[in-house]
């Protein structure tokens, strides 16, 4: 199970640039990186094909992407301000972990969960 979370700066600001741009829609990415033993190294946001970002939601064919061990999540926005997850969120949890952006989209305003839904610390290297 992931208990840290240590994310790339470059990476990070690229995806909270997005989020901004996006706004008041949602966005969703996914999240590469290498897991090791109960760490998760962040390095790079990748669009996932075919995405849909609308008020509220976000979403893409799971089917569509292709297979690549070092996809290890997605990240996504939360227009509303809140970082918590959603039911619909952890509903469709992907990957080992979760990373929510919330508005207005700083690395303040950051919710990263594993996947049992439990809140991990992150540090932003």
């Amino acid at each position: 199970m992931i208990e840290k979370v240590y994310v790339n700066r470059e990476a990070l600001s690229l995806f909270l640039e997005i989020c901004k741009d996006v706004h008041p829609r949602e966005n969703i990415m996914l999240i590469r990186g290498k897991i090791r033993g109960g760490s998760a190294d962040v390095t790079e946001f990748l669009i996932p094909p075919f995405s849909t970002y609308g008020e509220g939601f976000s979403g893409f064919p799971t089917h569509m992407i292709p297979f690549d061990l070092s996809i290890i999540g997605i990240a996504h926005s939360h227009p509303s301000g809140s970082c918590a997850p959603s039911t619909e969120d952890l509903n469709n949890f992907y990957g080992r972990i979760m990373i929510i952006a919330a508005y207005p989209y700083d690395e303040w305003n950051l919710g990263i969960y594993n996947s049992k839904a439990q809140k991990v610390p992150y540090e932003i290297k």
